[in-house]
């Protein structure tokens, strides 16, 4: 007799696969840059959603928020450049003896997440949604405490 097969056990080893791949080629980092990048889409699809549910969607205000995404991705950019340049002078420069092995990038990263969180509660109480207060002073708690 033939055993059933479990999808659902498939669909869970894919996925762990998957996981453990994407964490072999990328490390940690790299799950700190989707949460990033799946906080901007959500960030901007929640804010238009949100204008639309007000009659106050336009074309001009999604532009604006796609170039204000864009300008982010800039200052990710210059994080991670800012990390490299920090560690090959360490690594170079004679004085220099300071481990500031991929201090910036992360630090940023984290920051623009607790920000994009923070829209994003904002633009589900727009849409009509209660938000805990608890929630947004803890992202915005967050936020404070990356900056400093």
């Amino acid at each position: 007799m033939m055993e059933k097969k479990n999808g659902f056990l498939y669909a869970k080893a894919a996925v762990a696969a998957l996981c453990g791949a994407f964490t072999a080629a990328f490390g940690w980092l790299g799950w700190l840059v989707l949460a990033w990048a799946v906080c901007m889409a959500l960030d901007w699809l929640s804010g238009s959603a949100a204008a639309a549910s007000k009659g106050e969607w336009s074309s001009a205000a999604a532009r604006a928020g796609i170039w204000h995404k864009a300008g982010m991705v800039v200052v990710v950019c210059v994080a991670a450049l800012t990390d490299l340049v920090l560690c090959v002078a360490m690594q170079n420069l004679p004085g220099f003896d300071l481990d500031v092995d991929g201090v910036v990038l992360p630090v940023v990263l984290v920051w623009y997440i607790f920000t994009e969180l923070g829209s994003i509660a904002e633009n589900g109480a727009a849409m009509g949604a209660p938000v805990p207060g608890w929630l947004l002073s803890l992202l915005a708690e967050g936020k404070e405490k990356v900056s400093k």
